[in-house]
């Protein structure tokens, strides 16, 4: 595989969320450098937050560990315990199974930017913490439904 051109790579931006908080998501893009270069058991992503922006919900994973480094500006990261402040080389990790939910934060007046590893497992569920929300993922598919199991219809 040849060097990635990131010019090349598509800036994915939106969400799978369901509304209202898809709209939440304004000012997230992110390239899927893993995609791009044909990975397949694990995943990476540079994530790049605007001004006021949020990563994505607070959230954690049942199956899939999960790394993060900024690479670029400043966020915010917080979890149940607080905020942590994170600045370019800072990293953090997310075990499997952790309930300690966790998303980022872009308080300052420019563009952050930070790489995520995660790994693929074949099925997945993931928590969001501060929502009553919960994504499966099985077989390429993904499904929302609150935390109790039962179908997502809307905020309740």
């Amino acid at each position: 595989m040849p060097k990635l051109d990131l010019a090349e790579v598509p800036v994915k931006a939106g969400s799978i969320y369901p509304s209202p908080y898809a709209e939440m998501m304004a000012g997230r893009s992110s390239l899927r450098l893993g995609q791009a270069a044909g990975l397949t058991q694990f995943g990476v992503n540079l994530v790049m937050l605007e001004p006021g922006a949020v990563s994505s919900l607070r959230h954690w994973h049942m199956a899939e560990d999960e790394f993060v480094m900024i690479t670029e500006g400043e966020c915010i990261l917080i979890q149940d315990e607080g905020e942590t402040v994170m600045r370019p080389g800072d990293c953090a990790g997310f075990p499997a199974g952790s309930t300690n939910g966790h998303h980022f934060l872009n308080r300052t007046d420019r563009v952050a930017k930070f790489l995520v590893i995660g790994s693929k497992a074949p099925r997945e569920v993931v928590t969001y913490s501060d929502v009553d929300l919960r994504l499966e993922i099985e077989g390429g598919t993904s499904r929302f439904t609150y935390k109790d199991g039962s179908d997502w219809v809307g905020p309740r």
